[in-house]
């Protein structure tokens, strides 16, 4: 497999965002200003709370279907290789992977196959749009820490996206999960959400190496990144971390983390966190304290090292 040098983008992209042409801008710069050759296009479809069964993917809080299309064909325009992530939220503000039900249906209680049935429907019409637009990567799933134990309706899940498409198929675990996973001999890839303290990397790449020979499976952080905030650092996957605004720290957490992984000849690449469908002004980076690089001093150590990769 070659070493992804990618970004995530449209995590925060609503009905007829992808139509515009400042999207389309942003996409552009991030090709050209971060050294990117793919792009990790997100997708936030909603449920109501953490316990509920009917999953929304047809509302004013997602791109159209005709927009994503025209989007993923504008990066291939500019020779971006695409990977396609549609996950899911609550309305709520509860955190996905907190979605969860009982083990054993209770009648009246909301029931894990009911869930899986709406999000079967929901991958397998984004899965055909991956395959109808040649994407070279579909991921069914992020961070459902809860689910993963529901190893069987993973594995089913797995092989209906695979009979409607035919490349790549990865999912997304959380930070330190890497080994709860026990389905990622389904998968072509083990990927993952790489916030983990910028003293600890040694520490987590040993652990999640043992997972990479059980499995021999290719491996890439399907998402990393740190907020320029004072102590993300530290704690970079808790993106509301009260601190003032610090480039300097989110620079040196992207050191830290490139010159920790590049060793490490199974680390596979990266689909960083996140480039903005919708920028904010260059002269206002010094104002930002989101994961956002634009303008920043990380978003040149990352274009650096894509280019020595």
């Amino acid at each position: 497999m070659e070493f992804i040098k990618g970004f995530t983008f449209g995590w925060d992209s609503r009905k007829g965002y992808f139509k515009t042409e400042r999207a389309k801008e942003s996409l552009r710069l991030m090709q050209e200003r971060t050294a990117s050759e793919y792009v990790i296009i997100a997708l936030s479809a909603l449920q109501e709370t953490a316990h509920s069964t009917e999953i929304d993917y047809e509302g004013l809080h997602m791109v159209d279907d005709d927009e994503l299309v025209d989007m993923i064909k504008y990066a291939k325009s500019l020779d971006l290789k695409v990977i396609l992530k549609p996950t899911v939220n609550c309305r709520n503000g509860t955190w996905r992977a907190h979605i969860n039900f009982f083990d054993s249906d209770v009648p009246g209680e909301p029931m894990w196959g009911e869930w899986f049935s709406s999000y079967n429907t929901y991958q397998k019409h984004y899965a055909k749009i991956a395959e109808q637009t040649n994407c070279e990567m579909f991921v069914v799933g992020c961070e459902m820490v809860q689910a993963e134990r529901r190893e069987d309706d993973w594995r089913e899940l797995i092989t209906n996206v695979r009979q409607v498409y035919q490349g790549l198929v990865t999912y997304n675990t959380d930070k330190y999960q890497e080994d709860n996973v026990k389905f990622w001999d389904a998968l072509d890839l083990i990927s993952s959400s790489g916030y983990y303290p910028i003293n600890d990397w040694n520490n987590q790449l040993d652990r999640i190496e043992a997972v990479i020979e059980q499995y021999d499976k290719p491996f890439f952080f399907v998402e990393s990144g740190c907020p320029s905030r004072t102590g993300s650092a530290m704690i970079p996957n808790k993106w509301d971390l009260p601190g003032g605004v610090n480039l300097q720290e989110q620079a040196d957490y992207y050191e830290v983390m490139f010159e920790k992984t590049k060793d490490r000849s199974w680390v596979g690449g990266f689909g960083l966190w996140d480039w903005k469908t919708y920028l904010y002004d260059e002269a206002d980076a010094n104002k930002n304290d989101d994961y956002a690089v634009f303008g920043k001093p990380a978003e040149k150590i990352i274009k650096a090292y894509y280019q020595s990769r």
